[in-house]
C-alpha cells in the first residue's frame, strides 16, 4: 500500500471476499454473494472476486488481489480480466508477514490491460528489509516489455486435460483456438504438458491450507475470547481448523518434502520450454451456490473447488509466475481465461507474449452487461 500511494494511486474502498479467502467463489455468509458482471447469478471467482467484479464493471481500473492458489487468476478468468501471479518474492509481504501458506501467497492486481499490470508491478516490485524470499531482478522495467518482441517461444499446450482433470468443452475449445493463434504468430507450439504428481501436490497443499486457516481462526478466537462455532465461522473453515488441529509437526514437514518433490518435477518442464498454455479454470464460471462454502458436506465442496481449479496451485507451490488473459468468451457470454505459465523470474517473457496476444486479439472494447459502459 505504501508503494502504491507513493506512485499516486488512491484506494477507494474494500470489496467483497469469501471468508478467510478460502473459496473459489465470492459468496460469504456475512456479506452475501458478489455477482459476475458478465452474467448475474454466476460467480466472479474467488478469493479476489470482489476486486475482479469492480474492475470488470468499470468501478476502478485496477484492484488489489492476492493469490495463494489461484485467487488472482481465477477471478480474472471469470470476469474477463488480466491477472498476473508474480514470481514468489517479487512483491514483499512485509512488514507484517514474511510469507503465507508456506510461500504460496503472492499479491498483485487484476486489471483490464497487460500494460496496467506491468506498470503496477514496477511500482511494487522489490526487496523489503527482512523478506525471506527475493525474486531475480528484472533486466529492465516490466512496462518496457509491453510491446517488445517476444521472439519465437517454445510453447507446450494442454488441449483436453491436465492433472487427470478433463476440461469443459468451452475451455478446451478456447485452448485450441489460442494454440492456433500462437502458431500463426510464429511460435513453436506442441501438445505437451509437465509430468508431476498432481495428487501429491493436492495432499501437500491441503496441509498448508488447513494450517493457515486454522492459525487465523485460533488467533481471532484468542483476540475475541469467542469459541469458533457454526454461528461464527463457515463450515469449510471449521473443517480446515479441525484438520489443522489433527496435523502434527512431523506431518507438516512431510508435506514440505512432498511439495519439493512435485515442484522440482514441474519446474523441469521449463528447462526445454518457455511457456505452458492451459485454461485458467477447467470450466466456465459456475452459478452462485455451486461453490458455496458453508455446507454440511465439506469434502464435496473441496472436490468441486479443485475440479473447477485444478491448475493454478502448482504455480503457487513452485513460485513461478503465471498470467490469465481474457482471450475467449463462450456462447453464453461468459469469459474463459487462458493461462500462460513461465519459468521462475520470467514475468518479462509473460508480459511480452501477453501484449502480443492482446494486440492480435484485443479485448479492450468488450464490456459486461452490468458495467459503467452500459449505464
Amino acid at each position: 500500500m505504501r508503494r502504491w500511494k507513493q506512485a499516486g494511486l488512491v484506494a477507494v474502498g474494500k470489496t467483497n471476499t469469501p471468508e478467510l479467502g478460502s473459496s473459489g467463489s465470492t459468496e460469504p455468509v456475512a456479506t452475501g454473494p458478489t455477482h459476475n458482471p458478465w452474467r448475474r447469478g454466476h460467480t466472479p471467482g474467488g478469493s479476489s472476486g470482489g476486486s475482479a467484479a469492480a474492475v470488470a464493471a468499470g468501478i476502478v481500473p485496477v484492484a488489489q488481489a492476492g493469490d495463494a492458489g489461484g485467487s488472482i487468476r481465477g477471478p480474472a478468468s471469470c470476469c474477463g480480466l488480466v491477472g498476473m501471479k508474480p514470481t514468489r518474492g517479487r512483491n514483499s509481504l512485509g512488514p507484517d508477514a514474511g510469507e503465507g501458506w508456506h510461500g504460496m501467497v503472492v499479491e498483485h492486481v487484476v486489471s483490464r490491460s497487460v500494460r496496467d499490470s506491468a506498470a503496477l508491478l514496477d511500482c511494487t516490485a522489490g526487496y523489503s528489509v527482512g523478506d525471506p524470499h527475493v525474486a531475480p531482478l528484472p533486466a529492465r522495467p516490466f512496462r518496457a516489455e509491453v510491446g517488445a518482441d517476444p521472439g519465437r517461444l517454445r510453447i507446450g499446450v494442454a488441449l483436453s486435460e491436465a492433472g487427470g482433470v478433463r476440461f469443459h468443452p468451452d475451455c478446451a475449445d478456447a485452448v485450441e483456438r489460442t494454440a492456433t493463434l500462437l502458431a500463426d504468430l510464429g511460435h513453436e507450439v506442441e501438445e505437451v504438458s509437465p509430468s508431476y504428481d498432481w495428487a501429491m501436490l493436492g495432499e501437500a497443499i491441503m496441509v498448508f491450507f488447513a494450517a493457515s486457516v486454522g492459525r487465523a481462526i485460533e488467533d481471532h478466537a484468542a483476540e475475541t475470547g469467542r469459541t469458533p462455532s457454526v454461528e461464527t465461522v463457515e463450515r469449510n473453515n471449521l473443517w480446515l481448523w479441525q484438520q489443522a488441529r489433527e496435523t502434527n509437526a512431523v506431518e507438516y514437514l512431510r508435506a514440505v518434502r512432498r511439495l519439493n518433490t512435485v515442484t522440482r518435477q514441474f519446474a523441469a518442464f521449463f528447462v526445454d520450454r518457455d511457456i505452458w498454455l492451459t485454461p485458467t479454470m477447467a470450466a466456465p464460471p459456475p452459478a452462485l451456490g455451486h461453490l458455496h462454502a458453508d455446507v454440511e458436506d465439506v469434502p464435496e465442496f473441496f472436490r468441486r473447488l479443485w475440479t473447477f481449479n485444478p491448475l493454478n496451485t502448482i504455480y503457487n507451490a513452485s513460485g513461478q509466475p503465471a498470467i490469465s488473459l481474457p482471450l475467449h468468451w463462450n456462447a453464453d457470454g461468459l469469459p474463459i481465461g487462458l493461462m500462460f505459465g513461465a519459468a521462475f523470474g520470467a514475468e518479462d517473457v509473460l508480459f511480452r507474449l501477453s501484449a502480443q496476444l492482446e494486440a492480435a486479439r484485443p479485448w479492450r472494447d468488450r464490456h459486461p452487461p452490468v458495467s459503467a459502459w452500459n449505464l
